[in-house]
């Protein structure tokens, strides 16, 4: 198939695989997201969108062909919804472009616009585990959850995406896969991944909501696993924060544990955890009025 793409005068596309392209919503590995428009039914998705230039961009082709795939088969309000996947490509030559469409979500990633208040990070923090829940009871790891992966909208439902990177539970990858503030150690030493890669990644994603600074890994501190900065010597976001709450603290420092055996167990562990202290976070007896987080 070709993607007959066509360009408007400011060299954005027009149209792409027979969607009309409104507007750019963001950058990707490799790709462009697009909302684009179904010019028949006037549905409106996002397009993601890779061109294939060099031998090396061939690998976002197979992470999109990957997320086709997988976000096809996992369903979860709180997952972005795969619908097609276009291909373009020559007679027994590689693909020269690729184009995979996906469900439109009217929100905000966590990168962009932090969540202001620790109600809010615990509502994301909840909904997140449940995403992943989803995702592990089927068989998958998503393997880069990172604030920019975790969307919101204004009315607070939660939407995880990029799938790009998710493989089957116990694999090995190629080559280091993740990004590198939020990856696992097992990620880095390429070891089979587990829910509680999962875990961890989901750990250092609220420890960079709550202490408001990103946790060392043992991919950015490049040292062996003798000398890596073990939960003991790293702030705690309580330590950083004093308005998180101390049980909030706690679970998040457990869940980024450089050892997968003295995490949670697993996905749902945390995501009972979570509930219970947001219970009692809304207790009004123990609920501290105050709950912005400091600029």
């Amino acid at each position: 198939m070709t993607s007959m793409a066509t360009e408007n005068p400011t060299g954005q596309p027009a149209y792409l695989y027979g969607y009309e392209v409104i507007d750019v919503l963001g950058e990707g590995a490799g790709s462009l997201i697009y909302a684009a428009a179904d010019p028949i039914s006037g549905q409106l998705y996002a397009l993601k969108h890779v061109v294939v230039k060099t031998e090396k961009d061939q690998r976002f082709v197979d992470q999109l062909t990957n997320e086709f795939e997988v976000g096809s088969k996992v369903k979860h309000p709180m997952i972005r919804k795969c619908i097609d996947m276009k291909v373009t490509k020559p007679l027994l030559r590689k693909a020269t472009d690729a184009a995979l469409i996906m469900e439109l979500f009217e929100g905000t990633s966590c990168e962009q616009r932090p969540p202001s208040s620790i109600d809010q990070i615990l509502d994301i923090f909840i909904k997140t585990a449940d995403a992943l829940m989803a995702m592990h009871s089927q068989g998958y790891v998503h393997c880069d959850l990172k604030p920019n992966n975790i969307l919101v909208a204004t009315d607070g439902r939660v939407k995880l995406i990029d799938l790009g990177q998710t493989c089957p539970i116990g694999s090995v990858k190629e080559r280091i896969q993740g990004t590198p503030d939020f990856i696992a150690p097992e990620q880095v030493r390429r070891e089979p991944v587990t829910p509680q890669t999962d875990v961890y990644n989901l750990g250092a994603t609220f420890y960079f909501m709550l202490a408001g600074k990103k946790l060392p890994t043992l991919f950015t501190i490049k040292k062996s696993e003798n000398s890596f900065l073990v939960a003991d010597v790293v702030e705690s976001p309580a330590d950083v924060n004093p308005k998180v709450p101390q049980n909030l603290s706690n679970l998040v420092m457990e869940c980024v544990r450089p050892h997968a055996s003295r995490r949670p167990a697993d996905m749902n562990e945390v995501h009972r955890r979570l509930e219970v202290i947001q219970h009692m976070y809304h207790n009004p007896i123990i609920a501290n009025s105050d709950t912005a987080l400091p600029a």
